[in-house]
């Protein structure tokens, strides 16, 4: 049996008190990273050169579940928002839809109230993937209402994986020729053999289940070795996932709710939720919310560029 290497944080790097932190998001050339408050509406960055103190609100009002940067320009992103894929400008905060999720019969049945983008990454060709589920912030229970998204830098959006409940982290092997997404009241990560020039995919099978009682699999990171690293939300870890799908290591944290993890040169950050059961689980709910850190001496992957020549 693989031994599971333990390792443990103990403080917050940032207490910001996020309602549901996501999509930790590194800016390699300005050492930036990015990261947003579902719940809150809002999007945080922290200057990493200069520290916690750099820690700032970006933008506000905008409900953004995930984060990617754009070819050929470092002064705007891409982000999947309540309706749909927009670019913002980072240096006004101001945001336009670039593409809808959703047809007008489906706005006029509800689904843009209903529903919300979740998480997302973009493919070696620029292609922005996005997962939508219900928006319990509307009211709405969770569903099989939800999509998996691609949107090809033509403008042209394709409904690639359709009833999902809670679709979360997604990425791909190194050679491309397998893409990984979370559905997480499953409890798996599902694997599928990935086609990168058409974007198809087939075959799909579970690659890594969670077996902790309490927790789900949320967000997904990988590293520069092959492995995963998963957010296990509900009890307070982080895991490492070898490429062959078995957990080698895990991350404690001092509260319950870790949302997604992303690597900044060798450090591994990780968002949080606000506990849940405050009342049951007092230690849990005092950093609840807050961005942790934890060095793991190894780089992530390379994160692609959304490559955008559409129109909306």
């Amino acid at each position: 049996m693989t031994e599971v290497k333990q390792y443990k944080v103990e403080e917050a790097y940032i207490e910001a008190k996020n309602g549901l932190g996501e999509g930790p998001f590194w800016e390699q050339h300005s050492n930036v990273l990015r990261w947003v408050d579902i719940v809150k509406k809002k999007i945080h960055t922290v200057d990493l050169n200069k520290g916690p103190s750099s820690h700032k609100v970006l933008a506000e009002n905008v409900v953004a579940g995930t984060t990617a940067n754009i070819e050929g320009t470092d002064s705007k992103f891409v982000f999947g928002g309540k309706a749909g894929y927009a670019i913002m400008d980072k240096t006004t905060g101001k945001w336009e839809y670039i593409k809808k999720f959703w047809t007008e019969d489906e706005i006029k049945g509800g689904k843009e109230k209903r529903l919300r983008s979740n998480d997302g990454a973009v493919d070696a060709k620029g292609r922005y993937w996005i997962t939508t589920m219900n928006d319990s912030e509307e009211g709405a229970e969770v569903t099989d209402e939800g999509v998996i998204f691609r949107l090809d830098t033509d403008g042209t959006l394709h409904r690639m994986i359709e009833k999902v409940t809670i679709p979360n982290g997604i990425s791909w092997s190194q050679d491309n020729k397998l893409i990984y997404f979370t559905d997480s009241p499953t409890k798996n990560i599902f694997v599928a053999d990935f086609d990168l020039e058409s974007g198809n995919l087939s075959n799909k099978r579970v690659f890594f289940h969670v077996e902790e009682e309490e927790g789900v699999p949320d967000g997904h990171c990988q590293d520069a070795q092959g492995h995963f690293w998963v957010s296990i939300f509900g009890c307070g870890k982080v895991v490492r996932v070898s490429p062959e799908g078995t957990k080698v290591a895990e991350i404690k944290l001092p509260t319950r709710c870790t949302t997604c993890p992303g690597i900044a040169d060798e450090d591994l950050f990780v968002t949080t939720a606000e506990e849940e059961e405050p009342d049951k689980n007092p230690e849990s709910a005092k950093l609840g919310g807050s961005l942790f850190k934890y060095h793991i001496g190894v780089k992530g992957c390379k994160l692609n560029r959304f490559k955008w020549n559409g129109s909306s």
